[in-house]
Parts: C-alpha cells; structure tokens; sequence
C-alpha cells in the first residue's frame, strides 16, 4: 500500500462514429467493428482507502447509477485486488457528468477510472497490458476509456487498434429522457435482423481517411450505427431528435452507441452553440452537452 490519501482519476466519455453489428455469435455476443472517439465530457473517479469496498456517487441522474458491488467500478476493484491476493477496501467516489445510461460508456469510463486509481492507490504496479485485460473482464467498452483517443474495436469490441485522427471534431449531444438497455437494444437488433444474412462487420475505409484528414464533413457523409434501428424501435422519439439536429444545420446525426442520447457532428464552435440551441428549442430532449474530440482515456489528476 503507498499510503496515499486518495487518487482521482479523469475519464472521458466517447462516440460511435461507426458501429457496424454482426450476428449473434454462441455466446451471445456479436462481433463488431466499433470506431470509437474519446470526448471532452468526463466523470471522475476517486479512490480513498476505507475499511471495506464502498461506493458513492454525485451528479446529474446518480439515482439511477447503481451504489453495490454490481457498479463495474467496485468490480474493477475487486478484480485488481484478487490478482494481488488483498482486499478490496476502499471508498469509490464517483463524480458523474457522463449521461447516464445513454450510450457513451459512462459506466465503463468509471471501471477504468476505478482501476487506473486504485491501481495508484493500492501501488499494485499494473502493466499497462494487465489493465487492460481487467478492462476486456470488465466489458467491451472498457479498454477503450482506458486508452482514449480514437480507435477500431474488433471482436466485441475489446481488441483495439489505435487510429490517428488529424483535426478536432466538435459534437452536440443531445439528452433522452432516462436510458435504454444495451442488452435490449441488442436483442431487438437480434429480433429486426431475424432471417437476415448480417454480414460480417467492417471498419468504413472512408471514414478512417476522414478521421485520419480531420474532415468534419466527410466524416459526417461516413458516420453509421447498425443498432439505430434498433434504437428507434424501442424509442420511436428520438428519430424527432435527429430531425431536429438536422434542420438546424448538424453536418450528421446519429444515436450513440445503443442510445438515447443522440450525437451531432458539426463544423465548429460556432456551429455547436447554434445546433445546441435550436436543440434546446425543439423540445425533443431533456438536455443538450457540446463537446470535442479526441480526447486521452484515464488521467490521473
């Protein structure tokens, strides 16, 4: 143990810019080709030694953000610890400004945020790889909020490949009214492409030539997720979102991940404030967040 008072840790959230879907594999998990794109809005994470494994939150929507060992957070935890054969014991604070339960992998930012400050913490000397295996353990999501950046994620969405990214793309977020499960998004993605032929999931070429540019506007022609319709069929209202970013001048529009909350692309600044505002108008979501990317993963602060 190093002693220290506490360890905070900054994790950002992220955005699908494609998310192209295979079919159900055996174990119940499809095969994917996932570009991810770290943003600027971030939950913090901080780990303080206490005498048993506890877990609080702050911050919009925590209601809903589960405080018992079932959070991934005290799960990276407890498996960090079982790897050192010690116990898990400590307080997990958990400052949430990630939407919660809205598809840009709040929860998994927080396990890799729980890992990277306990690992401090603890001073259990992790390698960089040993992380990141806990991470795939934890979720498909996870090791990508502990790298950041810009990335392709096979498999299920765990093996990543770093992507280079030549400019800043600005987004506005537009905030459902509460969350959608991503195992029923899944499913009802299952139940759409029932006695489809889905084929097997491929990284667009012309979106990574956008990334790689920093082409605003080719990236938004490029953009994709194979789970919207998925999306939109278990919430039909936010295809009035998307609308709604559109006719306010978005370059794209797009549910994130499996939703709701729905993510624009834009040109600037200046173009974010607008889309954010005409949002707002629209009445089609609870909130709107404006931010920028690509972002690094886990931070020590």
């Amino acid at each position: 143990m190093t002693g220290r008072p506490a360890v905070t840790v900054r994790v950002p959230a992220k955005v699908n810019v494609q998310l192209a879907v295979g079919g159900a594999r055996p174990d119940g998990f499809h095969d994917l080709a996932n570009v991810f794109l770290a943003v600027g809005l971030y939950d913090e994470v901080t780990a303080a030694p206490a005498e048993s494994l506890r877990v609080t939150a702050t911050g919009p929507d925590t209601d809903r953000v589960p405080l018992d060992r079932t959070n991934l957070a005290a799960r990276a935890a407890e498996l960090l610890a079982a790897r050192r054969g010690i116990a898990p014991d400590v307080h997990l604070h958990i400052a949430k400004d990630i939407p919660v339960a809205g598809g840009m992998a709040g929860g998994s930012a927080d396990a890799a945020g729980a890992l990277v400050a306990c690992d401090a913490l603890w001073g259990t000397g992790a390698s960089r790889e040993e992380l990141l295996e806990i991470c795939a353990e934890l979720g498909s999501d996870v090791p990508f909020s502990l790298v950041g950046g810009a990335a392709l994620g096979r498999g299920r969405g765990e093996l990543l490949t770093p992507l280079e990214v030549g400019g800043t793309f600005h987004w506005v977020f537009a905030v459902a009214d509460g969350g959608l499960s991503t195992p029923a998004v899944y499913a009802e993605f299952d139940r759409l492409t029932e006695g489809v032929d889905v084929p097997a999931p491929e990284a667009s070429p012309a979106l990574l030539d956008a990334l790689r540019a920093g082409d605003a506007v080719a990236l938004g022609a490029a953009l994709s997720n194979d789970l919207q319709p998925a999306a939109l069929s278990l919430r039909p209202s936010l295809a009035a979102t998307l609308a709604a970013g559109g006719a306010a001048g978005a370059l794209a529009g797009l549910v994130s991940g499996s939703g709701p909350t729905t993510a624009f692309l834009v040109e600037d600044v200046e173009a974010a404030g607008a889309v954010a505002d005409a949002l707002v108008g629209s009445g089609t979501c609870r909130g709107v967040r404006v931010a920028a990317g690509a972002v690094p993963g886990a931070v020590v602060v």
